[in-house]
C-alpha cells in the first residue's frame, strides 16, 4: 500500500519541464533580433536633429523630443504625413478586407464544390504564388495605362484585392474546418447555398479568414513597389513612397542642398507601425483559436 501510495503521490506531482540552455539562448536572441529596431527606431525618433548623429544610437538622447517630432511629423508640409497615413489606411483595409473575402470565397467553393476545371484552376493558384508581385508590377503598369486608371487609387486597390497565396490557404483550410455532414444535412433541411455558407461555414471559417486578413493587412500597409510605379501625385502616396520621399529629401540636405528631415523619417516610420501593432493584438485571440482547433483531433 505504501509503495502504491507513493507511486500515485509522484504521479499526481506536476513534472518539472526541462530546460535547455542552447533554447534558451537561441530564444534570447531571436528576442533581440526582433525587439533592437524597433527600440533603435523608438530611441532616435525620440531625438532632435542635433542628437541624432551626436548620441549613441541604441539610447536616448539629452532632451526627449518624442512629443515635439510628431507635432512636427503631422504638421510638416501641410500636413501631408496624415494625407499618406490614410492613403495607406484606405489601401490597407479596402485591399487586404477584399481579399480576405475573396480568398475566402475562392477557397470555400475551391474546397466544398465539384465543378469542372476545379484542379487546373486550383493548379493556376499554386502557380500564382511562385510569381513574385514585383514581377508583375510593369505589366500591371501598363495595362493600367491603357485603361486609364494610372495615379488613381484603383491602380493600387484592385491588385490588393487578388491574393493567391490567401486563396491557397484558406482552400486548405476549408476542407477541414467545415465537416461535408454539416452541409449535406443544411442541404436535407432546405437551406440554400448562400445561406448555409453565411450561417454555417463562415462562422467555421473565422479563424482563416482573420489569418488571410492579417497576412493581407501587412502586405498592403507595406506595399512600396506598386505604388511607387504607378502612382505620380503626392497627394495619393502612401506611406511608404511617402516616407522614401522624405528620405530621399533627408539625404538632400544633409550634403547641403535641402532640408535635413530625418528625425521625420524616423518618427513617421515609428507612427507607421502602431496601426500593424494594434491590428495584432485586436485580432490576434482569432487567430490563436483557430490554431488550436486545428491542434484539436476530431
Amino acid at each position: 500500500m505504501t509503495a502504491v501510495a507513493s507511486s500515485s503521490h509522484r504521479a499526481l506531482r506536476p513534472r518539472r519541464h526541462r530546460r535547455s540552455a542552447t533554447l534558451t539562448v537561441i530564444m534570447l536572441a531571436m528576442f533581440v533580433y526582433t525587439v533592437m529596431p524597433l527600440f533603435w527606431l523608438f530611441a532616435n525618433a525620440s531625438k532632435d536633429s542635433g542628437d541624432l548623429f551626436s548620441t549613441f544610437g541604441l539610447w536616448f538622447g539629452g532632451d526627449f523630443h518624442l512629443f515635439a517630432n510628431i507635432g512636427e511629423t503631422l504638421s510638416y508640409n501641410h500636413g501631408i504625413y496624415l494625407r499618406w497615413f490614410g492613403n495607406t489606411l484606405l489601401y490597407s483595409v479596402v485591399g487586404a478586407g477584399g481579399a480576405a473575402v475573396l480568398a475566402t470565397l475562392g477557397g470555400y467553393a475551391l474546397a466544398k464544390y465539384d465543378f469542372p476545371g476545379r484542379r487546373l484552376l486550383f493548379a493556376i493558384v499554386l502557380g500564382a504564388i511562385s510569381i513574385p508581385g514585383t514581377a508583375l508590377a510593369v505589366p500591371t503598369y501598363l495595362l493600367f495605362s491603357k485603361v486609364g486608371i494610372v495615379d488613381t487609387p484603383w491602380a493600387v486597390l484592385i491588385p490588393s484585392l487578388t491574393s493567391p497565396f490567401g486563396l491557397y490557404l484558406m482552400r486548405v483550410y476549408a476542407t477541414d474546418a467545415v465537416p461535408d455532414s454539416i452541409l449535406e444535412s443544411a442541404r436535407i433541411d432546405g437551406a440554400r447555398e448562400f445561406r448555409i455558407f453565411r450561417t454555417i461555414s463562415l462562422r467555421l471559417l473565422a479563424p482563416g479568414f482573420v489569418t488571410v486578413l492579417l497576412f493581407s493587412l501587412v502586405a498592403t500597409w507595406n506595399n512600396y513597389f506598386l505604388p511607387l510605379i504607378v502612382l505620380n501625385t503626392p497627394d495619393w502616396f502612401p506611406l511608404t513612397v511617402g516616407l522614401n520621399q522624405w528620405n530621399a529629401q533627408a539625404n538632400t540636405g544633409s550634403s547641403g542642398a535641402g532640408e535635413a528631415t530625418y528625425h521625420l523619417v524616423l518618427t513617421g516610420s515609428l507612427l507607421s507601425i502602431v496601426p500593424l501593432i494594434i491590428a495584432f493584438l485586436v485580432l490576434q485571440r482569432f487567430w490563436q483559436s483557430g490554431l488550436a482547433t486545428g491542434s484539436v483531433k476530431q
